[in-house]
């Protein structure tokens, strides 16, 4: 692949990275986590982000990490991105906005089958995955959006309470309470050293003397802010996982060795914990692969009762999201070829490629009884 920081030689960690290179989240012995927090080289306020207090406790963080912040005098996100797309990229994934989330951000969806619905703290991700569902979903450039108006987003919560359709109803869940998802259009976690947003919500679940759950899935290691939260046992983190082979696909976040790390010390920490192994890839030597994942996973949470989940998440792509991939990350060796895939409509109408009917059933087939091996106290939420 073209080393993307060809486009601006003053690319940081902030900025585009190639996904293949030693800087992608990969392990090697005794390496520890040298992923720094992000360090975007542009920070935005909106007008009317500048109104609310959490929006100017964003950029007291910004600054006091010595990032200029700039003051917009409207609340149009005027960036002036390059006209050449990879330079464009680049500049947008270096950027933080802090917006105010507009009504239809703050109105809580359904978010099956991980949980019952989703709350949206930001929209858009610092890390480079060459994978990533978000591409060709979200509109406009890659900049990673924050929201300022946090006390709105709470309010809409407790209406929700006993609503939901997952484990406000399913038996097998049921004992979960309401749950709420942090992550479905951010890595929360990535970002929490500028936003502060994640901790705000874990203290807001902790208060909250109400059957609910809330949850959150990360690829990033930097939880000491969360460790000493009074959380209430309420908020269950979930370590995204993949076998370090395959984290050359995760760039930009931390190596696979660094989460496990982070997810035992969440557990001592009296947090609910849980594995999100996506994406499955089925390639050369996936079940040796994973099979030593899992047994890794039981490792770090050796002598721990964190009332364990896991979820199962294949890879699927759809032709917008390979068409974006494909233009971020050109040297990307991840599998897009429609090689023993089908097409799945999704319930918007569009389509997506996933795996064929004989691969998922091997492949779902091999984490039941791997994860029955290796993690005998662990639940399957689901297989997707």
């Amino acid at each position: 692949m073209e080393d993307m920081s060809d486009a601006d030689p003053g690319l940081t960690e902030g900025s585009a990275i190639d996904p293949q290179s030693p800087r992608a989240g990969q392990d090697r012995p005794g390496r520890k986590s040298n992923i720094r927090p992000w360090r975007p080289k542009r920070v935005v306020l909106t007008r009317s982000a500048l109104t609310w207090d959490h929006g100017r406790q964003i950029a007291a963080r910004a600054e006091a990490l010595g990032l200029s912040v700039e003051e917009l005098q409207s609340d149009r996100l005027a960036l002036d991105l390059p006209a050449d797309p990879r330079r464009a990229y680049a500049e947008a994934k270096a950027t933080l906005a802090v917006v105010v989330a507009p009504p239809s951000r703050r109105r809580l969806q359904p978010i099956a089958p991980s949980a019952d619905w989703r709350v949206d703290l930001a929209e858009g991700c610092p890390a480079h995955c060459s994978y990533c569902y978000l591409a060709g979903s979200l509109k406009g450039p890659p900049v990673t959006r924050v929201y300022a108006n946090l006390p709105e987003i709470l309010e809409e919560i407790p209406h929700h309470l006993g609503k939901g359709q997952v484990t406000s109803r399913q038996v097998a869940r049921v004992h979960e309470g309401t749950t709420f998802e942090a992550s479905c259009y951010t890595d929360p976690l990535a970002i929490e050293h500028l936003t502060g947003s994640l901790s705000a919500l874990v203290g807001w679940f902790g208060a909250w003397e109400a059957p609910a759950q809330l949850r959150f899935t990360t690829k990033f290691d930097a939880v000491a802010p969360l460790l000493s939260l009074d959380h209430g046992g309420r908020t269950r983190m979930r370590v995204s996982l993949n076998p370090a082979g395959f984290a050359r696909h995760e760039g930009g976040t931390s190596p696979v060795a660094a989460r496990l790390r982070a997810m035992r010390r969440m557990a001592e920490a009296g947090y609910r914990i849980g594995l999100t192994i996506a994406p499955i890839i089925v390639a050369e030597g996936w079940q040796d692969a994973y099979a030593g994942l899992l047994r890794d996973a039981a490792r770090a949470l050796d002598g721990v009762d964190p009332d364990l989940t896991v979820e199962l998440i294949t890879h699927r792509f759809t032709a917008s999201s390979k068409e974006v991939l494909t233009s971020w990350y050109p040297g990307s060796d991840l599998d897009m070829s429609g090689r023993d895939r089908t097409e799945k409509r999704t319930k918007f109408g569009s389509i997506k490629h996933v795996y064929d009917a004989p691969t998922m059933t091997q492949v779902r087939a091999f984490f039941e009884r791997e994860v029955a091996d290796a993690l005998p106290g662990a639940r399957i939420l689901y297989f997707t």
